[in-house]
């Protein structure tokens, strides 16, 4: 089972860890080592943030580990929300470059508003239904390693936090050329590789079980895809 929340980690064997360095005072700071592998428990802690979001960015396991376990990162709500903005805006774009409708009347552009609004709400019920694929199977495989809801909360934080590729959605669009659907399929690749990355490091799995779960997710966001195109809505 996994620590508890306020438990430090070792980011190269992720064994627990009491402390991340000793403070002697007058700007002398010692890193704690490991008590398993001998190795520091977070050579981060001395890094300049740039370079940990370019290891983040490489998906690295240790840097995973350090944002997971040994910082206070409070920002997954908003970048959950400002993702899916993103994604709605994409969407919405889209609807409208196929609609061809320049009538400038107030209902128009009310229906317009709408439809972004209605966008919103698609892309957020089916990035649910992909969370709820990927818990409902990892309980499957491994109850043990979700047993209380501090589990639950830290891998809801860490997918959420993994999702954070979506940004590259605006830039894309903003830039937009010949190559922007195949840059569109990238980014839900590495999105998806992010996703993988967070599972296995917050429940210390191996490589299989986390695309496994991903495998399922996607199934059920897919799965409510096609309900709503089967009602007549453009997804």
């Amino acid at each position: 089972a996994m620590a508890a929340l306020n438990a430090y980690r070792c980011i190269e064997c992720n064994g627990e860890a009491a402390e991340l360095y000793r403070d002697y005072r007058r700007g002398v700071l010692r890193i704690s080592i490991c008590k398993s592998c001998q190795k520091p428990v977070d050579k981060y802690i001395e890094y300049d943030p740039v370079i940990i979001l370019i290891n983040a960015v490489l998906c690295k396991a240790q840097a995973y580990r350090h944002i997971l376990f040994n910082t206070k990162i409070n920002i997954h709500g908003k970048l959950c929300i400002f993702c899916l903005l993103c994604e709605a805006y994409i969407r919405w774009l889209q609807l409208q470059d196929s609609s061809q409708n320049t009538d400038p009347d107030d209902l128009i552009r009310y229906a317009k508003e709408w439809d972004f609004y209605r966008m919103f709400g698609i892309a957020s019920l089916e990035q649910t239904s992909f969370f709820i694929g990927i818990f409902i199977t990892l309980w499957w495989m491994t109850p043990e390693m979700l047993k209380r809801k501090s589990d639950f909360i830290l891998l809801l934080k860490a997918l959420l936090l993994s999702t954070y590729g979506k940004l590259l959605l605006i830039p894309t669009v903003i830039w937009e050329h010949d190559y922007t659907p195949l840059c569109l399929a990238f980014i839900k690749v590495f999105v998806l590789i992010s996703n993988s990355q967070a599972i296995r490091v917050t429940l210390n799995l191996n490589r299989v079980h986390p695309w496994f779960a991903i495998f399922f997710g996607l199934i059920l966001e897919n799965g409510v895809v096609c309900l709503f195109q089967k009602m007549g809505l453009d997804v």
